[in-house]
This record gives C-alpha cells, structure tokens and sequence, in this order.
C-alpha cells in the first residue's frame, strides 16, 4: 500500500510538469497535500508545513519540515517543470540548535507544551533522565521529540543539551531507575533534609557507586546524589525481569488508584487518561503512543464486535464519538480492561479508578459503555507503533 502511495506521488508530479504556469501555487499546493498525507498525516509526530507564493514571477517556499524524503520529491517536482524558486524551507534539525541536536530531561518531570510559551497547553510530558532529540529553537524553549516520537515545546531550563557523543555516553552508561511512585534525590545519604529534587516513578539517573542503603547518582547536568537503594534498581537489572504479563498491568494500574487527572500528564504526579495507559505500559517495559487517537491505531483487533467478549485483562478500550455518514470516527478516552466477573476497566477520568460495564455493578460507566468504539490488544503483539524497552536501549 505505502509503494502505491508513493508511486501516486511521483505521478502527480509527472502531471504537474506537463501543466502551464498559471495554476503554479494550487498545482504545488495539491501536491504538498499528498505528499502530506503520505509521510507526514500526523503533525504530532512528523512535520511537513510547506507554505507558496509567486511573487514578480518568483516562486517562494517557506516552512519547516522533518522529513527530508518528502520534501526532496517536492523539489523534484519543482525541478522537473524547470521553475526558478526561492527555498527557505527548514529541514529540521538546523543550524537553530546547531550540533546539540539531543537533549535529557534533568527535572523530576518536564512539561512539554504545544507551543513555546509557557501559557500554552500541554501535550505531554517527559520523566527524568528521559533521551529526547532537539529539533528547533525560540527564545528559552526547544521543539523536542520523545522516545514515542511525540513534538512539542519544552522550557529549556528542563532540559540538558547535548551533541550525538554526549547522549551516545548517557544511552548506554549505567543506570538505576526509581521504581516508588514519589520520593526524593539527597544530596548527602547521611542527611536526609539536604534534598537535590523530587524523583517519580521511571525517572532515570547514571550509576555512580553502591553502598548497604543508597545509589550514589549522577544527573544530566552532572549534579550528584543519593536515592534510597530499596526505592530504585539498576536499570539493567530491571530490564531484565520485566514480565509485561496480563498481572503486571493490572498491578502497576492499580498502583496508580486515586492519582489526579492531568490534561497533558504522562507522570505519577498527574496524568490523562492515555497518559495513563502510557505509563501503566512503560513499566512494563513498552513504549507505546502518546494520546489515545494513536494508540488505537496500534496493536491487534480484539471485541470487534462491540459486546465485550474475548477481551483480555490488559486489553486498551476506546471511546468517544462514532464515525457518521458525514463524520469521521473521534477518539476522546481510553482505559484498560482488567474483565474478572464485574466486567471492570480501569482508567483516568478525574482521577484514577475503577469503572464497570455491568449495569448490576455500582460503579457502572453507563456514560462510556455507549460511546464504546472498541479494544487493541499490546500484549504478545508485534507493531512498529510498540516499542520494546529492551530492543530501544539497545539501539
């Protein structure tokens, strides 16, 4: 399917070089569309934002875009009808952020915003010691791209710059990652009220040395401190006994009980609701999409039906606004399944709890058994959309 798109592409631009120059800027402007829809249909993830004007007879091209191999077909299209054009189109990264084109977080928790300022909403957020890429630059914020490929604004007092040797050393370097849900960084293992920061769940910090009770840790920005040794592991030693069963996710869900929603929150100290199936994945050693209209792109078919039978416990549901004769499918909230004899899913909505699907159960979800789309499963599935920890770690 991806090859016949591609194909069409090349052929809209045949077709454009056989047309007259009147219709220049809607003949590049339709091109731009399907080149758009093949390679960049999600803006959360791939940039392709490509603006034309002919001015004196000069054809102009401003915008910004991630993806070279889209825009290097647009330019041959422009080379093909033999214009003469002005590009002041970005590919990023450039030389805006120069050779730090990397980036970890070095706070407890980093907000990563729609926009660069700090009024703007927020999109997602990001865990200490998380690897990011640095694409753009504006006044004090960066344009960031998670591990789950996620662009957006983050404030780069979160953030430690670094160039591809620096993150190379922190990838792969020895790790202890924090496995309570709260807790704190001191700076002296013999003083307690010497606090560096707070640390949440999945946060991540270099290995420095051992001791009966303390990790000795390091930071992005090289600050060093001691977390408790029973409240972290050796980040290794946790990878290796990651067990993404259908008990762990109902486990580390429910770890979860009563936290608050967060519009945005991907993190123990507030999240929404595929903020927390992200999380409840992530400590099962899974990186899977961000909000909840990519994650029920991802993964295997379960209950197409819509009558909630072969679903298992660790099973995504979806919800919101079904697909009209005029109207596309809405996905607005997501939860996961835990099934057991009162039909029950946990989810964020508030805050953390569990909801019912049975009418006979106290906690019947009357409101979001009628808007039910349907169920992925993650579990056992192979998708490029779900990234093992193991597999990433080792890139």
């Amino acid at each position: 399917m991806k090859n016949i798109k591609y194909v069409s592409c090349l052929l809209l631009i045949v077709l454009f070089s056989c047309k007259n120059e009147s219709n220049i800027v809607p003949e590049l402007e339709n091109i731009h569309t399907n080149l758009k829809a093949e390679f960049a249909p999600d803006k959360r993830v791939e940039l392709l934002d490509i603006n034309f004007e002919l001015t004196d007879n000069q054809l102009i091209l401003e915008g910004e875009t991630t993806t070279k191999k889209a825009f290097s077909i647009l330019l041959d299209s422009l080379n093909a009808r033999k214009l003469k054009f002005t590009n002041n189109v970005r590919i990023l990264p450039d030389s805006a952020v120069g050779n730090q084109q990397f980036a970890v977080a070095k706070n407890s928790v980093i907000n990563i915003r729609s926009e660069a300022k700090h009024s703007a909403e927020l999109g997602t957020q990001g865990l200490l010691g998380m690897s990011l890429k640095v694409l753009d630059k504006k006044g004090d914020f960066y344009r960031v791209q998670t591990p789950d490929n996620y662009i957006s604004w983050v404030d780069g007092g979160g953030i430690q710059l670094m160039t591809k040797e620096e993150i190379d050393t922190w990838n792969f370097g020895k790790k202890v990652i924090y496995t309570q849900n709260f807790g704190y960084v001191y700076a002296d293992k013999n003083d307690e009220k010497n606090i560096i920061s707070d640390i949440t769940l999945g946060g991540v910090l270099k290995f420095l040395s051992l001791s009966p009770d303390f990790f000795e840790v390091e930071y992005p920005d090289k600050r060093k401190g001691f977390i408790k040794r029973a409240e972290g592991l050796l980040l290794d030693s946790w990878m290796q006994n990651l067990n993404p069963s259908q008990e762990n996710i109902e486990t580390v869900a429910k770890t979860f009980t009563g936290f608050p929603y967060l519009w945005g929150g991907t993190s123990s100290k507030g999240m929404d609701c595929s903020g927390f199936t992200k999380m409840v994945y992530l400590m099962n050693g899974m990186i899977i999409p961000r909000d909840a209209s990519q994650q029920i792109t991802a993964g295997k078919v379960v209950d197409a039906g819509l009558k909630f039978e072969g679903l298992e416990k660790g099973d995504l549901l979806f919800f919101g606004t079904k697909a009209t004769a005029d109207k596309k499918q809405r996905v607005t909230h997501v939860g996961i399944w835990l099934g057991n004899d009162k039909m029950e899913f946990i989810h964020s909505a508030s805050n953390v709890h569990l909801s019912s699907m049975d009418e006979n159960e106290p906690n019947y979800d009357g409101m979001n058994k009628n808007r039910y789309l349907g169920s992925k499963r993650y579990l056992g599935v192979k998708d490029k959309l779900l990234i093992d920890l193991k597999e990433k770690i080792k890139l």
